[in-house]
């Protein structure tokens, strides 16, 4: 898992120099030679839904994620790993199952019907974007599962 998560970190990394590179690019373009490319455009927000949706996943096991710190700064380790694999179980991994099946009718109806952009010079095969979706929260669970197994590895620690 330690693997997994680590390249799950780097795939968000190279996605975000992609991103970067792809911005620069066409501010380039615009700015420098008055011209610009619609499909550039759309690839930049497909980037960046790609390293956020992805990049969540990295950031659970890396303990980079929302929660309320002001409670759970003060509790000990143990009870911090409770709440974890509490909040794993209970909201976590029913909602990331929720997501995978609910988007997947959205990415097959998008991929049946040969979806592209609605505007004149964007990027084709809208459904591969839309799969990311389900890809990213399938990763999530993933991880939530590499997650909770770090949580009971440190519920099994011995105090010292």
């Amino acid at each position: 898992m330690e693997r997994y998560n680590k390249f799950l970190g780097n795939f968000t990394a190279i996605i975000l120099l992609l991103v970067i590179a792809n911005v620069f690019f066409d501010v380039v373009l615009r700015y420098f030679f008055h011209s610009g490319s619609i499909a550039m455009q759309e690839m930049e927000w497909h980037l960046f839904s790609v390293m956020f949706l992805f990049g969540i996943a990295y950031a659970l096991n890396d303990e980079a994620h929302v929660r309320v710190d002001f409670i759970y700064d003060t509790v000990k380790p143990k009870t911090k790993a409770y709440i974890n694999i509490f909040g794993t179980i209970f909201f976590l991994m029913p909602f990331t199952l929720l997501i995978i099946y609910g988007s997947y009718y959205f990415v097959y109806d998008s991929y049946s019907y040969s979806e592209i952009s609605e505007d004149p010079g964007g990027l084709k095969y809208r459904w591969l974007i839309k799969a990311m979706i389900p890809l990213a929260f399938s990763a999530l669970f993933i991880s939530a599962i590499a997650y909770i197994k770090k949580n009971i590895n440190i519920l099994k620690q011995k105090d010292k």
